[in-house]
């Protein structure tokens, strides 16, 4: 068994994708474009989703977090329904990540020492991801 995660995004996520990458010290992967689909009669794609984003994956701390745009005819709704949660050995690599995370976002909760870590928080990134990191004990 392992966790693998999809994020959704409206447009930007290529953008996305390379800045989980730099964040995570990790690279995008297999990605796909709409556009880079073959000819079937049974997936068509509008002009407007061409470019967008098909399919990408970022490896982060041994998950396939994998990413897409949503076709222009389905809604996307950011929000919380997805919030991965990253489980870190040091401190130090806890506050690296959620700072990284944090530029351009909203800290939900600063780190800090809490019953079940000695080193938790939640952050809402730029692309409206919430994402909660802490240290785990060993």
């Amino acid at each position: 068994m392992q966790l693998e995660l999809f994020l959704n995004f409206d447009g930007n996520c290529r953008e996305a994708g390379e800045f989980y990458a730099k964040v995570f010290q990790s690279e995008v992967k297999n990605l796909m474009t709409y556009g880079d689909t073959p000819p079937n009669s049974d997936f068509s794609v509008a002009e407007a989703d061409r470019d967008k984003i098909m399919y990408a994956d970022v490896m982060i701390g041994g998950v396939c977090v994998m990413l897409m745009d949503m076709p222009s005819d389905s809604p996307l709704f950011v929000g919380n329904n997805v919030s991965p949660t990253l489980s870190t050995e040091s401190a130090d690599e806890t506050a690296r990540i959620f700072n990284g995370l944090k530029e351009g976002g909203e800290v939900y909760m600063e780190l800090q020492k809490t019953f079940f870590s000695e080193c938790y928080g939640m952050v809402r990134d730029k692309f409206g991801v919430v994402w909660q990191i802490l240290q785990y004990a060993r």
